[in-house]
Parts: structure tokens; C-alpha cells; sequence
């Protein structure tokens, strides 16, 4: 496959080339017929370049601009030969052409400056009231450098079938087309750029968002930070935290997270840059910073005193990333249940236990405990990502995936697929075993098949909502078996290692009351009969598991998370009263 890509970049890049020597010939010449058939093969050849064999071009003395001012001095050429160079049709022509590329320049450096004023403000919000110049429509701005010279094709293909049919005219009404849709696109940029003037003023932008954040006064911040495809990790909170009785401001700290984060009606404030954000006053009211992750950029808000820091994450697992030893600098831990506070005694990564605070799973609270009700059962099968290191252990996709679904298949029942959204992202055996599980329930959809199989890669439907449609879950170690076990119905972990039965469960305790699946899927069979109520020998195991896990189900877990909120701003109103106390008595 790389070999016949190779090849295909050769092919086209040799086209290319070769398209410049023989269109300056058929215009010497002139052979008209020649270069009407030759103009849309190179132009055709240009748009199947690769970035790649593009820049190689450009490396070659051959930059996009160059290659497309030689095809159309190749047509100027051809119109001087056949209506000779005194001909007001050839100057007009060559005239337009260098005003074409002037006026190019003038478009991409207007639309380069709407980009960065929209796109580089200092600050950017959702649902604060601010008044920012609105964003001209992308095909505007998008528009602009090396995309605009394919509207040379207009008068470079005009004037090649005016030279053939003896039209000579043909070729300035070309280039008068590409200028006036040129004019009218720098005239459309020129009302955004005024528009946009205010956005240049970065001192204006922070004085105005800063004073809407200071009305709003807000108490909590759910602060995150990370790329685009980790914006799951803050929006699994985003319901919960409308329901506090708290005013919740989300802190933002990448642009393209802005538009990742799910929705929320809570305000949301993006701050790039570290000293924006230390001087951004109207955080001033906030007592309480929850983290959903542990990233680099944590350190600045953990740096703001007066802010208690509580590290809340995003899902009780077995996994270390629940364990980590990085969670010692937040003031508190919030976990969901004893089976957290038990997880960070075990591994002794110098948490405190007074700091730890078991608050449930509110995100929980629509999770059913009845199955969908088909005809036929449904599993959802919701493995975990391959992690960052190497270790062919930690999800099943790699290794049990392809087989596993085969095996659900065969079994008649519905299969949900929901891979974690990091699947495949580092390596390149979980993207292709991914991609296998697609095509088999691709396949399996296909035809008059009766079974509604359903494949999740996106937002829709959430993960709680596929908990609801499964009769079952197969998944590996990750905080996806403790959320499931709000519904109360079997899972199945999958032992991806072969350890033996009871080394597996004293290891990963989330898995003291799941059925097992060996790396040969031998005992699928016998894990589906286990939806059947009188076959499901461990539905003891899973209730007492779900208090362990999940904490009790009385008082619920949104009025336990909302009061261990209402209490930390206490405590750091408290801890703020002593220091200006003790400020006070060191001044006097």
C-alpha cells in the first residue's frame, strides 16, 4: 500500500512537471488543441499533490506560486502567437493576470488578520454575556495563499479555447471574472477587519471579559487544560455542576478545547496564556478549583492562595491514573466511594486520608437498572485506550477485540461498540484492530439482517445512555466497570494477561464481582447465558460491590457532591480569614 502511494505521488509529481515544458511548447508553436487538452490535466495533477510532494516541490525552486504563474505565462504566450503581441486583448490579459496575483496578496494578508484577531484574542468565552465582533464564515477566511490560485484556472482555460476558436477576447473575460469574485471577497474581509478592530486591542479585550467574569462572582471553578480529544474528561462534570448550588465558572486553558467542551449552560472562560490568568481578577471569588486531570498546567491555579485545590478526575478505576502520585499537591482527593479512599491507602503515594472525600458518581443518577427490553440481549463491549506506554496489556482491542466480536456475533445478540476516544491515538496495532471491529459490524448491518448493531465513536450516544441499552457489559480495567455498576446488571472484565482467577481479582478489586474473559474468549458463551437472571450467580457480589465503589445510594450523589462543595468554599473562606487575620497582625 505505502509502495503504490509512493508511486501515486511520482506519477502526479512527474505530471507537474512535465505539464510546464509542454505547455510552453504548444504555445510557441501555437498548437491551441494541444494546450486545452494539456491545461486540464496539469491543473488536475496540482490539486492530487500531497502536502508532502508539494513542499519537496517547493524545495526544488518550484513554491505553488511559481508553478501557477508558469501555466499562465504559458497562456500569455499562446495568445501573443496567435493574436499577436499588439493585440489590446494580449495586454489586457498579461495586465490582469499580475493584478490578479496583487490582488491575491491583499485578500490572504486581510483574511491572516481576521484569523488572528478571532483566533488569537487573550481571552475567549461561551456563555458570558461579552459582545465580541462576530467571526467572518470560514470559507472567507479559509479562502486565502495558495488556495485562491486555482481561480487562475478561470482566465488560463478561458484564454486557451479563445485561442482556439479565434476568440481572443475570451481570455480578459476570464481574468475580469477571478478579479471581480477577488474584489467582492476583500471587500466582504475589509467590513470584518473593521469590525474586528476592538479585538486588536489586547488590553480592552481582558479589561472587558474580566469585568463580566467580576458581575458573574463566581465561587467554584472547574479548571482544565490538555488537547481537544481529552475535552470528555471536564465534560463528564459540566451536568453535575449545573445542579450545585454553587456559581460555577469552567476555566479553560487551550482555544481548541473551547470548542470540544460538550454543552453546558454554565459560563466559560479559555485564558492561554499563564500570565493572563494570574492577573485575571475576576477569579478573586472563587474559594474552590476542581481538577478533572492531572497535566502541567495544573501549577497555575494551584498557585492562587485562597483557592482550596480538589483533584475530582474523570472516573474510579483500578488503573494508576487513579492512584497517581502527582494527586499529593491538591488540598483534597474526591473520590467516589471506599473503594477510592481504600485504592490510595494500598498504594501509599502520600495522599493523606483526611484529604480524601467520598462524594459518589453524580454523573450516575440516569443511569437505569433495567435492561433496553429487545428481543434480543444487547452487549456493549466498551474497551479502554492503549495507554502510553507499551504494555499489550492494557486494553483488549489489540489482542481480543476482533475475536471477541466475531464471537458476540455468532451468538445472536446485539453488540454496542464503544471504544474509549483515545483508541488508536498512539498506537498503530489498536488502530487497526479498531478498524477491524468496524468492518465486522459493518458487514454484520449489511443485507436484511434483523439485529440493530450500533458503533460509538462520537459524543451521541453518551456512554450512560449505551449503559441503558445494555443487557450486559464486556469492558477492561477502566472507571467504565464502575460506572456500570450503577445499573446493577453483569459485566464481564476481560483478562487480557491470562493471570489466574484469583490473582486477577486481588489485583484489580473492581473486578470481585465481574464473570472473566480469557485471551481466547473460550468462556464468551458461557458469560451471555449470564443475562438471564437465574443463570447470574454474582448479582449478591455486584450490590455489595456498587456501595464499595460507588458509595451509599442515600443521601444521593448529587447532594453529596454538592454539599462536600458548599463545605471545601467554607473551609477556604475559614483558612482566607486567618491569613488576612494573621496579615493584619504582622503589619500592626
Amino acid at each position: 500500500m505505502g509502495g503504490s502511494f509512493k508511486g501515486r505521488n511520482a506519477l502526479l509529481s512527474g505530471v507537474v512537471l512535465a505539464s510546464y515544458p509542454a505547455l510552453t511548447a504548444a504555445a510557441l508553436y501555437p498548437l491551441p488543441w494541444v494546450f486545452v487538452i494539456l491545461a486540464p490535466l496539469s491543473y488536475a495533477a496540482e490539486a492530487g499533490l500531497p502536502s508532502g510532494a508539494a513542499e519537496r516541490l517547493g524545495r526544488l525552486q518550484l513554491p505553488a506560486t511559481l508553478r501557477f504563474m508558469m501555466r499562465e505565462m504559458a497562456a500569455v504566450l499562446l495568445l501573443a502567437r496567435t493574436a499577436g503581441a499588439e493585440s489590446p486583448w494580449f495586454a489586457l490579459l498579461a495586465g490582469g493576470l499580475f493584478l490578479f496575483h496583487w490582488m491575491r496578496a491583499v485578500q490572504s494578508g486581510l483574511a491572516t488578520y481576521l484569523n488572528r484577531c478571532h483566533n488569537l484574542k487573550p481571552v475567549d468565552t461561551r456563555n458570558l454575556d461579552v459582545s465580541f465582533p462576530p467571526a467572518p464564515p470560514e470559507t472567507l477566511v479559509n479562502w486565502r495563499g495558495a488556495r485562491l490560485l486555482y481561480l487562475d484556472a478561470l482566465p488560463v482555460g478561458t484564454a486557451a479555447f479563445g485561442a482556439l476558436t479565434g476568440n481572443d477576447w475570451l481570455g480578459s473575460a476570464g481574468v475580469a471574472g477571478a478579479l471581480v469574485l477577488e474584489t467582492a471577497a476583500v471587500l466582504a474581509l475589509s467590513v470584518y477587519v473593521l469590525r474586528a478592530a476592538p479585538l486588536a486591542d489586547r488590553r480592552r479585550v481582558i479589561a472587558t471579559v474580566d469585568e463580566r467574569v467580576r458581575v458573574y462572582r463566581p465561587e467554584v471553578l472547574l479548571y482544565f487544560s490538555g488537547p481537544a480529544d481529552s475535552a470528555y474528561q471536564a465534560t463528564m462534570w459540566l451536568g453535575a455542576l449545573e445542579r450545585i448550588r454553587s456559581r460555577v465558572l469552567v476555566v479553560l486553558r487551550e482555544r481548541d478545547l473551547l470548542g470540544a467542551l460538550g454543552r453546558t449552560t454554565l459560563p466559560v472562560l479559555c485564558v492561554p496564556s499563564a500570565v493572563d490568568l494570574m492577573n485575571f481578577r475576576g477569579l478573586d471569588t472563587a474559594r474552590v478549583a476542581l481538577f478533572a486531570s492531572n497535566v502541567g498546567n495544573n501549577i497555575h491555579m494551584l498557585r492562587v492562595p485562597g483557592v482550596t485545590s480538589v483533584f475530582i478526575g474523570h472516573g474510579d478505576s483500578d488503573k494508576e491514573a487513579s492512584f497517581n502520585p502527582f494527586t499529593k499537591v491538591y488540598d483534597e482527593v474526591w473520590v467516589a466511594g471506599p473503594a477510592g479512599r481504600d485504592r490510595y491507602r494500598r498504594a501509599g503515594v502520600g495522599v493523606r486520608d483526611e484529604a480524601i472525600v467520598e462524594v459518589g458518581r453524580p454523573q450516575l443518577a440516569g443511569v437505569r437498572r433495567t435492561g433496553p427490553g429487545l428481543p434480543c440481549p444487547s452487549v456493549l463491549y466498551a474497551p479502554t485506550w492503549e495507554g502510553w506506554t507499551d504494555d499489550l496489556f492494557h486494553t483488549s482491542v489489540i489482542t481480543m477485540g476482533p475475536g471477541l466480536v466475531r464471537g458476540l456475533l455468532a451468538l445472536g445478540v446485539r453488540v454496542i461498540y464503544k471504544p474509549h476516544p483515545l483508541t488508536g491515538h498512539r498506537s498503530a496495532p489498536a488502530r487497526r484492530a479498531h478498524a477491524s471491529i468496524m468492518r465486522t459490524l459493518r458487514d454484520a448491518m449489511t443485507g436484511d439482517a434483523a439485529v440493530p448493531h450500533l458503533v460509538v465513536t462520537g459524543d451521541e450516544p453518551h456512554l450512560y445512555e449505551c449503559f441503558n441499552q445494555a443487557d450486559l457489559l464486556v469492558s477492561d480495567i477502566s472507571s467504565v466497570i464502575a460506572d456500570f455498576l450503577a445499573s446493577g446488571k453483569p459485566y464481564v472484565v476481560t483478562n487480557v494477561a491470562g493471570l489466574p482467577e484469583r490473582e486477577f481479582r486481588e489485583r484489580y478489586p473492581t473486578a470481585s464481582a465481574a464473570y472473566l474473559l480469557g485471551p481466547n474468549c473460550a468462556e464468551l458463551p458461557g458469560v451471555v447465558s449470564r443475562i438471564r437472571p437465574a443463570e447470574d450467580v454474582l448479582a449478591e457480589a455486584r450490590h455489595e460491590l456498587r456501595s464499595h465503589l460507588l458509595g451509599p445510594d442515600h443521601p444521593d450523589a448529587l447532594t453529596r457532591f454538592d454539599e462536600a462543595v458548599t463545605a471545601a468554599r467554607a473551609r477556604a473562606d475559614v483558612a482566607a480569614g486567618r491569613s488576612l487575620a494573621t496579615a493584619g497582625d504582622e503589619v500592626a
